[in-house]
């Protein structure tokens, strides 16, 4: 978790000073604010990941010695293929086209969302199709 902390430290460190290169050679906002949001989409994780692995054991990618047969765990059983991350999806766009068409879409979304999340607890229950 060190190594994933320190990587996405420097990514956000290294838009953090992109951005201010173009903030003095261009002045232009939108450019500047994008490079801000990449600079903060790479220093928010990578802090938190950092603050975490001195709280947590080291990880197997933290081992310099490490092999990458240590960190598989347990493979069991793969699950199948399943409709509801799809139906989940579909319930996502239509919240998203709420915002756009009116409220009439919400109820539609709420039950795509509803019937997805309960359609994938049951089928993680019973181990198969629903």
């Amino acid at each position: 978790m060190r190594v994933d902390g320190l990587f996405l430290g420097a990514i956000g460190l290294f838009f953090a000073v992109i951005g201010t290169v173009y903030w003095f050679t261009s002045y232009e906002d939108a450019g500047f604010l994008m490079l801000t949001g990449s600079a903060l989409l790479g220093l928010l994780p990578g802090s938190y990941y950092l603050w975490w692995s001195y709280k947590m054991k080291p990880q197997v990618n933290d081992d310099p010695d490490g092999d990458v047969a240590e960190g598989a765990g347990v493979v069991d059983s793969f699950p199948g293929s399943s409709i509801w991350p799809f139906i989940l999806g579909m319930g996502a766009m239509f919240a998203t086209l709420t915002f756009v068409f009116g409220l009439w879409l919400a109820p539609l979304a709420a039950a795509l969302i509803i019937s997805a999340a309960v359609g994938v607890t049951v089928e993680s229950r019973r181990g198969g199709a629903v």
